[in-house]
């Protein structure tokens, strides 16, 4: 970062502040109905610096696991999301404002207070023995990533993998974290019969610029590792550089690539930074503390200039692609490497780049009381 950079933000988080939520017209700091006391799993407090920021683990009494994805730019129908908010702080991350959902804040809210589905296993199970149940992809997850680091302590994603394996029910799964070598037991048998798929995002090769946006993720080095741990067991691994941002990382794609290829890597994708709704001012107002002046200045003016200039176009296609000179070189930049180190891309969407098999589904029985009628 430069001599001039502004003051570091909040040491181990993304954001610096709680930006109003849209939702409400009085900002208060509160919990939403059913994060009270009694809900409360974990909690720890750190000192950084002046200040104490306190992150606290709450219950989610969900009552449903499989939600349904309606989006004609994202290719899976269903995701599973074990926790909601995630402590990995990256400050781009367009999920942000799902929090907001809660009565909570997209800033340090979104980091600070996560909301575990304790009871995601058990109802994941009683969805797949549903006999209106077909099988079909899973992604892990859509808003918030399956192995921050809370998922070490309750281990509600390998709980669920546990149930996916048994069922041999397809998954594909999505992180920024090394965490996930720690269930290639449960994904490699699910790989050898082509019914599991991964893919880890790789935003830079600068461990100072990844520390700074994605202040709890693993280090670039050890996603590199995971990439390779995966890949020798089996586990088909798609590496996504997401999100691109013109003018900060958009000349990393041909290194990210080729690091990813020798690692071990399949294929893949890439998506433009997306900044819904309030991620714009928490961007930017990173942009500003972290970078240069001069810097910041321009990469805002990038952004803008792939975005019809504006920060942010919710477009479907649109949206994750960008538009405009700058977002087609990037693309072209990104498809040329691709083809010349034999990655198969999936661009503008998460994922595999290959559909999983459903066919070795076994749908799981419920330990129940009722007697069974044939």
């Amino acid at each position: 970062m430069g001599a001039g950079a502004k003051n570091k933000p909040v040491r181990g988080r993304g954001a610096d502040s709680d930006p109003a939520n849209r939702f409400e017209s009085v900002h208060l700091d509160v919990l939403p109905e059913g994060g009270g006391d009694e809900d409360l799993i974990h909690e720890y407090t750190e000192d950084v610096g002046d200040r104490r920021i306190k992150t606290t683990v709450f219950r989610d009494r969900t009552r449903t696991v499989i939600n349904p994805v309606d989006s004609p730019d994202i290719h899976f129908n269903w995701s599973i999301n074990p926790y909601r908010g995630c402590e990995h702080g990256c400050i781009y991350c367009y999920a942000r404002p799902t929090h907001e959902t809660l009565g909570l804040s997209c800033g340090l809210d979104f980091e600070t207070k996560i909301f575990a589905k304790i009871d995601a296993p058990a109802i994941l199970r009683r969805e797949l023995a549903r006999p209106a149940w077909e099988p079909a992809q899973l992604m892990m997850s859509g808003v918030t990533d399956p192995y921050q680091p809370v998922e070490r302590k309750l281990e509600l994603t390998r709980s669920i993998l546990g149930v996916l394996r048994e069922c041999n029910h397809p998954v594909s799964l999505v992180t920024k974290n090394a965490l996930i070598a720690r269930d290639i037991d449960l994904l490699q048998p699910l790989a050898a019969l082509g019914a599991a798929s991964t893919a880890v995002s790789i935003t830079s090769l600068d461990p100072t610029l990844s520390a700074a946006m994605e202040p709890r993720a693993a280090s670039p080095a050890r996603r590199l590792e995971t990439v390779r741990a995966l890949s020798e067991a089996g586990i088909p691994v798609t590496v996504l550089v997401a999100p691109v941002i013109p003018g900060l990382n958009d000349t990393e794609i041909p290194g990210i690539l080729e690091a990813s290829r020798d690692h071990g890597a399949r294929g893949a994708g890439m998506i433009m930074l997306r900044l819904p709704w309030q991620v714009k001012e928490l961007f930017t107002e990173w942009l500003g503390r972290t970078q240069h002046p001069s810097k910041a200045a321009r990469v805002e003016s990038l952004i803008r200039q792939t975005r019809g200039g504006e920060l942010y176009n919710a477009e479907f296609k649109t949206r994750m692609r960008g538009e405009g000179t700058i977002a087609r070189h990037i693309h072209d930049t990104f498809g040329v490497f691709c083809r010349r180190l034999g990655l198969r891309t999936r661009e503008g969407s998460e994922g595999p780049p290959e559909p999983l098999n459903t066919g070795a589904f076994v749908r799981p029985e419920l330990d129940t009381n009722q007697l069974k009628l044939f």
